[in-house]
Protein backbone atom coordinates (compact mmCIF):
# COMPACT_ATOMS: atom_id res chain seq x y z
CA UNK A 1 0.00 0.00 0.00
CA UNK A 2 1.24 3.44 -0.86
CA UNK A 3 -0.02 6.20 1.37
CA UNK A 4 -0.04 9.63 -0.18
CA UNK A 5 -0.04 12.79 1.90
CA UNK A 6 -3.34 14.62 1.86
CA UNK A 7 -3.35 18.36 2.50
CA UNK A 8 -4.44 18.82 6.10
CA UNK A 9 -7.09 21.32 5.01
CA UNK A 10 -8.80 18.40 3.17
CA UNK A 11 -8.67 15.90 6.07
CA UNK A 12 -12.35 16.55 6.82
CA UNK A 13 -13.26 14.74 3.58
CA UNK A 14 -12.02 11.49 5.18
CA UNK A 15 -14.35 11.82 8.16
CA UNK A 16 -17.61 12.71 6.48
CA UNK A 17 -20.36 13.21 9.03
CA UNK A 18 -23.84 11.76 9.28
CA UNK A 19 -26.42 12.14 6.56
CA UNK A 20 -27.34 15.38 4.87
CA UNK A 21 -30.43 16.84 6.53
CA UNK A 22 -32.89 19.58 5.73
CA UNK A 23 -33.53 21.81 8.73
CA UNK A 24 -36.83 23.67 8.83
CA UNK A 25 -37.38 26.68 11.05
CA UNK A 26 -40.07 29.26 11.72
CA UNK A 27 -39.14 32.74 12.91
CA UNK A 28 -42.68 33.59 14.04
CA UNK A 29 -43.58 35.03 10.63
CA UNK A 30 -42.61 32.44 8.05
CA UNK A 31 -41.07 29.04 7.48
CA UNK A 32 -37.63 28.48 6.05
CA UNK A 33 -35.48 25.47 5.20
CA UNK A 34 -31.73 25.00 4.90
CA UNK A 35 -29.47 22.14 3.93
CA UNK A 36 -27.01 21.00 6.61
CA UNK A 37 -24.22 18.56 5.81
CA UNK A 38 -22.56 18.49 9.23
CA UNK A 39 -24.67 16.35 11.54
CA UNK A 40 -24.14 13.80 14.26
CA UNK A 41 -26.01 11.58 16.67
CA UNK A 42 -24.66 12.11 20.19
CA UNK A 43 -25.57 8.72 21.66
CA UNK A 44 -28.39 6.15 21.62
CA UNK A 45 -30.91 8.82 22.64
CA UNK A 46 -32.69 11.35 20.41
CA UNK A 47 -29.89 13.88 20.93
CA UNK A 48 -28.29 15.33 17.83
CA UNK A 49 -25.89 18.08 16.78
CA UNK A 50 -25.67 20.17 13.66
CA UNK A 51 -23.13 22.76 12.61
CA UNK A 52 -24.29 26.17 11.46
CA UNK A 53 -23.92 29.79 12.46
CA UNK A 54 -24.83 33.40 11.75
CA UNK A 55 -23.66 33.05 8.15
CA UNK A 56 -26.85 31.02 7.49
CA UNK A 57 -30.08 33.01 7.33
CA UNK A 58 -31.99 30.29 9.24
CA UNK A 59 -29.58 30.51 12.18
CA UNK A 60 -31.40 33.49 13.77
CA UNK A 61 -34.75 31.67 13.66
CA UNK A 62 -33.13 28.54 15.08
CA UNK A 63 -31.33 30.41 17.88
CA UNK A 64 -34.34 32.59 18.77
CA UNK A 65 -37.16 30.04 18.51
CA UNK A 66 -35.03 27.24 19.99
CA UNK A 67 -36.78 24.67 17.80
CA UNK A 68 -36.61 23.10 14.36
CA UNK A 69 -37.32 19.97 12.36
CA UNK A 70 -34.57 17.72 11.03
CA UNK A 71 -35.87 16.17 7.81
CA UNK A 72 -33.90 13.31 6.29
CA UNK A 73 -33.94 13.36 2.48
CA UNK A 74 -33.02 10.43 0.27
CA UNK A 75 -30.96 10.27 -2.91
CA UNK A 76 -33.94 10.92 -5.19
CA UNK A 77 -34.17 14.41 -3.64
CA UNK A 78 -30.52 15.35 -4.26
CA UNK A 79 -31.27 18.12 -6.75
CA UNK A 80 -33.83 19.68 -4.41
CA UNK A 81 -31.39 19.35 -1.49
CA UNK A 82 -28.70 21.19 -3.47
CA UNK A 83 -31.16 23.88 -4.63
CA UNK A 84 -32.25 24.47 -1.02
CA UNK A 85 -28.63 24.79 0.06
CA UNK A 86 -27.55 27.13 -2.71
CA UNK A 87 -30.13 29.89 -2.23
CA UNK A 88 -30.95 32.01 0.81
CA UNK A 89 -34.26 32.26 2.59
CA UNK A 90 -33.41 35.91 3.15
CA UNK A 91 -34.48 36.76 -0.39
CA UNK A 92 -36.26 33.57 -1.53
CA UNK A 93 -39.34 31.77 -0.26
CA UNK A 94 -37.81 28.34 -0.85
CA UNK A 95 -41.10 26.51 -0.30
CA UNK A 96 -42.75 28.39 -3.17
CA UNK A 97 -39.73 28.73 -5.45
CA UNK A 98 -38.69 25.07 -5.15
CA UNK A 99 -42.16 23.55 -4.77
CA UNK A 100 -41.39 22.05 -1.35
CA UNK A 101 -44.29 20.29 0.35
CA UNK A 102 -44.76 20.90 4.07
CA UNK A 103 -47.19 20.01 6.80
CA UNK A 104 -47.62 21.18 10.39
CA UNK A 105 -45.53 19.53 13.07
CA UNK A 106 -47.09 18.40 16.34
CA UNK A 107 -44.78 20.05 18.90
CA UNK A 108 -42.81 22.79 17.11
CA UNK A 109 -43.71 25.66 14.77
CA UNK A 110 -41.26 24.56 12.07
CA UNK A 111 -42.93 22.38 9.41
CA UNK A 112 -42.43 18.71 8.58
CA UNK A 113 -41.26 17.81 5.06
CA UNK A 114 -43.42 14.87 3.96
CA UNK A 115 -41.27 14.15 0.87
CA UNK A 116 -38.44 13.07 3.19
CA UNK A 117 -37.90 9.61 4.65
CA UNK A 118 -38.08 10.88 8.21
CA UNK A 119 -38.61 14.03 10.26
CA UNK A 120 -37.58 14.74 13.85
CA UNK A 121 -39.13 17.66 15.70
CA UNK A 122 -36.41 19.13 17.91
CA UNK A 123 -35.75 21.66 20.64
CA UNK A 124 -32.40 23.44 20.97
CA UNK A 125 -30.71 22.44 24.23
CA UNK A 126 -27.33 24.11 23.72
CA UNK A 127 -25.46 26.35 21.32
CA UNK A 128 -21.68 26.07 21.36
CA UNK A 129 -20.94 29.45 19.77
CA UNK A 130 -17.19 29.19 19.27
CA UNK A 131 -17.74 26.04 17.18
CA UNK A 132 -21.13 26.74 15.59
CA UNK A 133 -22.55 23.54 17.05
CA UNK A 134 -26.25 23.37 17.87
CA UNK A 135 -27.26 20.54 20.20
CA UNK A 136 -30.82 19.35 19.67
CA UNK A 137 -33.15 17.06 21.55
CA UNK A 138 -35.80 15.24 19.54
CA UNK A 139 -39.34 15.55 20.89
CA UNK A 140 -41.29 13.70 18.17
CA UNK A 141 -40.09 11.52 15.29
CA UNK A 142 -41.86 10.56 12.05
CA UNK A 143 -40.97 8.04 9.34
CA UNK A 144 -42.57 7.22 5.98
CA UNK A 145 -42.47 3.41 6.09
CA UNK A 146 -44.07 3.19 2.64
CA UNK A 147 -41.32 5.22 0.96
CA UNK A 148 -39.52 3.07 -1.58
CA UNK A 149 -36.26 5.08 -1.76
CA UNK A 150 -34.43 4.86 1.57
CA UNK A 151 -30.79 5.58 0.64
CA UNK A 152 -29.50 8.68 2.39
CA UNK A 153 -26.90 11.19 1.19
CA UNK A 154 -23.58 11.94 2.85
CA UNK A 155 -21.69 15.04 1.73
CA UNK A 156 -17.94 14.59 1.33
CA UNK A 157 -17.41 18.35 1.38
CA UNK A 158 -16.00 18.76 -2.10
CA UNK A 159 -19.25 18.76 -4.09
CA UNK A 160 -19.51 14.97 -4.15
CA UNK A 161 -21.83 12.75 -2.15
CA UNK A 162 -21.73 9.18 -0.90
CA UNK A 163 -25.02 7.32 -1.08
CA UNK A 164 -25.95 4.61 1.40
CA UNK A 165 -25.59 1.18 -0.11
CA UNK A 166 -25.69 -2.37 1.13
CA UNK A 167 -26.67 -2.97 4.75
CA UNK A 168 -24.41 -5.34 6.66
CA UNK A 169 -26.21 -6.83 9.67
CA UNK A 170 -23.98 -7.57 12.69
CA UNK A 171 -26.61 -6.99 15.39
CA UNK A 172 -26.12 -10.43 16.94
CA UNK A 173 -22.37 -9.93 17.33
CA UNK A 174 -22.90 -6.44 18.78
CA UNK A 175 -25.94 -7.12 20.99
CA UNK A 176 -23.99 -6.53 24.24
CA UNK A 177 -23.29 -2.94 23.12
CA UNK A 178 -26.72 -2.06 21.70
CA UNK A 179 -29.59 -0.54 23.68
CA UNK A 180 -32.64 -2.71 24.33
CA UNK A 181 -35.13 -2.79 21.50
CA UNK A 182 -32.63 -2.24 18.67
Amino acid sequence: MALEELPLARAFTLLEPGPVVLVTTNDGRRDNVMTITWTMVLDFSPTFAIKTGPWNYSYAALANSKECVLAIPTVDLIDKVISIGTCSGQDTDKFDALNIARKPARNVRAPLLPECLGNVECRVVDILDPHGIIVLEGVTAWIDRERQERRMLHAVGDGTFVVDGETVDRRIAMRSKLPDGV
